[in-house]
């Protein structure tokens, strides 16, 4: 079973949402859309959903052309990030819903209903009605909704962004295991690439109506194919700047490293280097780095991971690194670029070469 779309645009008005696309998604494992806010994910969903039909272009599902067949008709399901639950119905009476519609013998909405409700840890709270919950509760009783019809395909519009740290880590962990092995198909959009990482599977990368990536999730982490890719996939934002390579050496600014594998077979002339933050650190590595002298501009401390941006040049850089880490901000301080970690990019944007780390 797939779901497909096949050369699918959309406009509206004289403004193009999607532009020409073609995705294959299959089930075991998350499909996952990543973007920022506006770059098409919604959009893409409600496509794939069937809420809106596409201006050119087909959607196939389960060996079917169903461009223009209702969400109800394709069997799905569809969480979004506003769970919406049925405030007159108890838990129990949300989750049994779609089952009921559905036409299932009350033995079997029963079997279900509490087979799903304690996997969601919502067994002792099946009497009570959504304003008795928390958030977090209420949030799975949305998603208990969706998967105890047992959908071909289940649709997850960043379902976890208005919940606290914890709830949202609580349900990151839980979902692959729930969803696993279901032989369903799971759409799941978010903008942020951490989740996208944790979740795992395969991931399509969106930027403004475009999808500039699609593989494995952790094979795109480690080879965004261009430079839109790999700005989609970085938070904090990754480093850029502008380096000549001559014979061996890579210059920027003041700055000079040697390289070594693919880096070693470029041509020489300009390139753009990406570095993400966690490879420019504020303590001398054990790896080979390259001291970057910089002025601190903002500093973040979680108390876990310790964030600073600073200039160097005209341009402002992020360093992340786990721990605390004191960066007075307004003083210098010397940081330390790791060059296996960087990747090349050309002068159309495409990915030249990356630094042995990566390989």
């Amino acid at each position: 079973m797939t779901l497909e779309l096949r050369n699918v645009t959309k406009n509206v008005g004289l403004e193009t949402h999607i532009y020409e696309t073609s995705l294959k998604f299959e089930p075991g494992g998350f499909n996952i859309l990543l973007g920022a806010t506006n770059a098409g994910k919604s959009t893409l969903v409600r496509l794939l959903a069937g809420l809106e039909r596409p201006t050119q272009g087909e959607v196939w599902f389960d060996g079917r052309n169903v461009t223009g067949e209702s969400p109800q008709r394709r069997n799905i399901s569809l969480v979004h990030q506003f769970f919406i639950n049925y405030p007159h119905m108890t838990v129990y009476e949300n989750i049994a819903s779609p089952l009921r519609v559905g036409g299932v013998a009350k033995p079997e909405i029963d079997r279900r209903v509490r087979e799903t409700a304690d996997i969601l840890q919502l067994g002792p709270m099946l009497k009570r009605r959504p304003q008795e919950l928390s958030g977090g509760q209420q949030q799975r009783t949305a998603l208990a909704r969706a998967i105890v019809k047992q959908s071909k395909a289940i649709f997850l519009d960043e379902p976890l962004a208005n919940l606290d740290y914890k709830l949202r880590e609580e349900l990151r962990e839980q979902l692959p295991d729930i969803l696993d092995e279901r032989g369903t198909v799971v759409v799941y959009a978010t903008s942020e690439p951490t989740e996208a990482l944790l979740l795992g599977g395969h991931t399509a990368l969106v930027h403004q109506g475009h999808v500039t990536q699609f593989g494995r999730t952790t094979d795109i982490y480690r080879s965004p194919s261009n430079l839109v890719s790999a700005r989609v996939f970085s938070d904090p934002p990754i480093n850029l700047a502008p380096v000549e390579k001559r014979a061996d050496q890579i210059h920027l600014d003041n700055l000079t490293w040697s390289v070594r594998g693919d880096a070693a077979t470029l041509g020489d002339g300009r390139y753009t280097i990406g570095i993400r933050p966690q490879h420019i650190t504020p303590t001398r590595p054990n790896a080979p780095s390259v001291p970057v002298h910089g002025q601190v501009k903002i500093t973040e401390l979680s108390g876990s991971e310790s964030i600073a941006h600073f200039s160097i040049g005209d341009r402002i850089w992020v360093s992340l690194s786990p721990g605390v880490h004191q960066c007075q901000v307004g003083e210098p301080h010397e940081f330390y670029l790791i060059p296996d970690h960087c990747y090349y990019f050309d002068g159309t944007g495409a990915l030249a070469a990356r630094g042995t780390a990566h390989g």
